[in-house]
């Protein structure tokens, strides 16, 4: 990955296949650093848990993920806790979704990435379709 300034704005860019990522500690210029890492870690673990689901044939409608991110201003402002909470919607058991839950955290690398350094809390409910 490469990462250029941008000369007359504040930040930096990376060009992807997908397309151009602006990066900025300013969000009037692109994505700021934390929110990058925080969607790093909601979207691998929303994607692993998907994978699971899928692969134990449990039917759902969708997975929504809301991250709740907890910052020490006194130490850089640096990410200490990250809690997901995934709303499930479809007609799932809560013990197998819980299950699924420790796997997608064992197997997300991003969250793997992260432990023992960033606490990182997951939890979920279910709405019946």
């Amino acid at each position: 990955m490469e990462f250029n300034m941008k000369k007359e704005e504040i930040g930096f860019t990376a060009n992807f296949g997908y397309g151009t990522l602006h990066i900025s500690g300013d969000d009037q210029y692109g994505y700021r650093p934390y929110q990058l890492l925080v969607s790093s870690i909601a979207v691998c673990s929303g994607g692993v848990l998907r994978q699971i689901l899928d692969k134990k044939r449990m039917k759902y409608e969708d997975i929504k993920i809301n991250a709740d991110v907890t910052r020490n201003e006194e130490e850089a402002n640096r990410v200490e806790k990250i809690h997901l909470h995934f709303t499930l919607i479809g007609d799932l058991d809560e013990q197998k979704v819980e299950r699924a839950l420790e796997l997608t955290k064992k197997h997300c690398s991003m969250a793997q990435s992260v432990i023992g350094s960033i606490e990182l809390k997951e939890t979920f409910d279910i709405v019946a379709k």
